[in-house]
């Protein structure tokens, strides 16, 4: 059975401004998608109803902004379903209670409306690997007799979508009508595709009716410190009478004629249905209904085959693979090698997509530079473009690498990537950029250098790096002894003992030198950062929760328990671990505001829902008998998909209750970790 999460609405006091901080989500698995608020307002420039992955240069555009919906009986009555904010602030329905239901069906978003005898429902769908969407509506049930009629209005202001909500391609486009189908493009932008829109119903006319929309308002955005005014322009009206079976589907697309035409919405959405069943049940078992099911299918939003990289596909075609990687978080973060490695065992194979785990893995092998993996992919730049600003996301592939030998027993991968392994080792003891190299000393790693930011804590603002830490950073080392002792294993496995056996030795003496030197005895627990700057940074940050947590756990057994104890009393939440103890005068108990108030509170006590999976992983190697009582610090996340962003869980939260959701409205491993824990804690 299709997992449905369900939410209804019956008293209609309240109902736009509830509605109006809930959000959908559709993707399409190439990294673009579909958002909005479920009041069917725009608030932030994220929000459209189809927002395109496009090839290099483009990236990602905003095609589609807005759908003006009006449902009309004969001449003289008319009722609007949604509306766009308007600086006004009045916003979402018409008619109080005119929406009786919103839910996630298999994770795509259903409206039902109950308009004076005529049960409507509305349903939005993206087709895999495509730039398509379809909004489609049925009628379910009709006590008035005459079926309506819909006026429906599309509302455009193409624009990447990170620019400002002000920073629109300027209007008119141009419309272009081909039969019953229509393009529309911005001349100014010859290399941006048009908009190509067509209707599937029983009838359909289209009335030219140029108009501006101004003061569009975007609350996200003021609230953010951005621009929030904004001007959308329309072609016109399709107006569309129903089919036989009481359906009608609006199609929006920057894919080929051939391409759109090739399947009916009836058919698209049968498609999809069965695309997801198949994702549920090659699923681990407890992931197949409940809780589980539904983030199976919010980890699935982001797996993706990125847009725009000819050369690097060419080159995975050749060797018998295809290109992926994992878009970090919706709506604006894009593939971060770092956030990929860590989600990679929750979102592939857990999930069952051994396949596109392997692709992944070999897609960013081929990036490999100087001993070190992307820590980001700029959008819409081809393959020779990343930025290596990250000393831990390299040593995080290790990891993510061993989790997928593990499920596969794909010796053939890790044959063909063993000499990239030993080359990224050789360059970490050699000195790579951002002087990311092993002391001599004590061959510990270091990272650091001014005004670069390199570890997961990684909030900038102009020049200033919030959480630095250059030096020797607690979960680096963590990272490096454990990538130290898998390759030898993995060195030892393919016969070479001798650079087994010298691996071996470093990460000993890497073990020995870390328990001396990162243990605070004033504390009770482990330093943040040895040899930085300023000396040894005693902050307690949940880092050292990776020298426990980690398969080859670095730090001495006998130390588990006072940092963990030191842990869950001053970083554990309903919701995960705080980033800085509430003790430090750092600390920040909120995320808002501007970007420079954000950014500062980043990772000074914002909760941080991705690190529940380590914590419980070590939490368990002192209770590995009691999964129940690892269940516990679950609690609060199935209640989590029903809030901000609907079916997923968010980027981070408040460090204090009511631990609001803030940052992205989904992110990657925040799902894949909660859904890794969630199978590791079964019962």
């Amino acid at each position: 059975m299709m997992p449905v999460r369900d939410i209804q609405w019956k008293n209609s006091s309240g109902l736009c401004d509830k509605l109006d901080n809930l959000e959908w989500l559709v993707t399409n698995g190439l990294g673009g998608y579909a958002s909005g608020t479920v009041a069917g307002t725009v608030s932030r420039r994220y929000h459209g109803i189809l927002v395109a992955a496009l090839g290099a240069p483009l990236g990602r555009q905003v095609v589609f902004n807005h759908l003006s919906e009006v449902v009309r009986f004969g001449e003289s009555e008319s009722i609007s379903l949604g509306y766009g904010e308007r600086a006004s602030g009045k916003a979402g329905f018409e008619q109080a209670g005119l929406l009786t239901e919103f839910r996630l069906e298999a994770g795509l978003p259903v409206w039902r409306f109950d308009i004076g005898g005529i049960l409507l429902e509305k349903r939005v769908l993206l087709l895999h690997r495509q730039n398509t969407v379809h909004v489609t509506f049925n009628v379910l049930e009709n006590k008035r007799g005459d079926l309506p009629r819909l006026e429906l209005r599309p509302e455009l202001a193409f624009r990447r979508q990170s620019d400002a909500v002000d920073k629109a391609i300027p209007a008119p486009y141009r419309v272009t009508k081909l039969r019953d189908c229509y393009e529309i493009g911005a001349p100014q932008e010859p290399s941006l595709p048009p908009l190509r829109l067509r209707a599937d119903a029983g009838s359909v006319a289209f009335t030219p009716d140029e108009t501006t929309i101004n003061h569009v308002f975007y609350p996200s955005e003021k609230e953010r410190g951005y621009s929030d005014d904004a001007s959308f322009w329309s072609p016109g009206v399709f107006v569309l009478n129903f089919n036989h079976e009481g359906a009608a589907t609006l199609i929006a697309s920057t894919e080929s004629w051939e391409v759109i035409d090739i399947v009916q919405p009836c058919q698209a959405a049968r498609a999809e249905r069965l695309r997801r069943e198949r994702l549920l049940k090659a699923a681990h078992p407890e992931l197949r209904d409940g809780f589980g099911a539904e983030l199976t299918l919010a980890a699935a939003q982001f797996v993706t085959t990125p847009a725009g990289r000819p050369e690097e596909a060419e080159r995975a075609w050749a060797q018998g693979d295809e290109v992926r990687t994992v878009m970090a978080g919706y709506h604006w973060f894009a593939d971060w090698g770092r956030d990929t490695m860590i989600s990679l065992e929750g979102l592939t194979l857990l999930t069952g997509q051994h396949e596109e785990a392997g692709f992944i893995l070999h897609t960013y092998s081929h990036y490999v530079r100087r001993g070190l993996i992307p820590n980001m992919i700029p959008e819409g730049q081809k393959q020779k473009g990343g930025q290596y600003d990250t000393a831990d996301a390299t040593l995080w592939y290790f990891h993510a690498l061993a989790r997928y030998i593990e499920y596969t027993q794909d010796t053939i991968s890790l044959r063909t990537l063993l000499p990239s392994l030993v080359e990224i080792v050789e360059h970490h003891f050699r000195g790579t950029d951002f002087h990311i190299h092993v002391d001599v000393d004590d061959g510990l790693l270091f990272q650091g250098e001014e005004a670069v930011k390199l570890t997961w804590m990684d909030a900038k603002v102009g020049d200033w790096v919030v959480t630095p830490r250059r030096g020797k950073a607690v979960e680096i080392n963590a990272l490096w002894f454990n990538a130290l002792s898998l390759l030898a294993n993995w060195l030892s496995d393919a016969g070479d003992e001798g650079l087994a056996d010298k691996y071996l030795r470093h990460a000993r003496r890497a073990g020995s030198s870390f328990n001396k030197r990162f243990w605070n005895p004033k504390r009770n627990c482990l330093f943040d950062i040895v040899d930085g700057p300023e000396g040894n940074d005693d902050a307690i940050r949940p880092n050292q929760v990776f020298a426990i947590s980690l398969p080859h756990a670095v730090l001495d057994p006998e130390r588990w328990a006072p940092v963990m104890g030191v842990v869950e009393e001053k970083l554990l939440t309903p919701l995960g671990l705080r980033s800085l103890s509430p003790d430090d005068p750092a600390y920040q108990p909120t995320y808002h505001g501007d970007r420079k108030s954000r950014d500062g509170a980043y990772h000074q006590g914002t909760v941080w829902p991705w690190l529940i999976g380590s914590f419980i992983d070590a939490w368990l190697k002192l209770h590995p008998a009691d999964k129940a009582g690892a269940r516990r610090f679950l609690a609060r996340f199935p209640n989590q998909l029903d809030k901000a962003g609907m079916g997923t869980l968010c980027e981070i939260y408040d460090a204090e209750e009511p631990h609001l959701a803030r940052g992205c409205i989904a992110q990657a491993w925040s799902v894949a970790e909660v859904l890794r824990a969630w199978v590791k804690t079964a019962l």
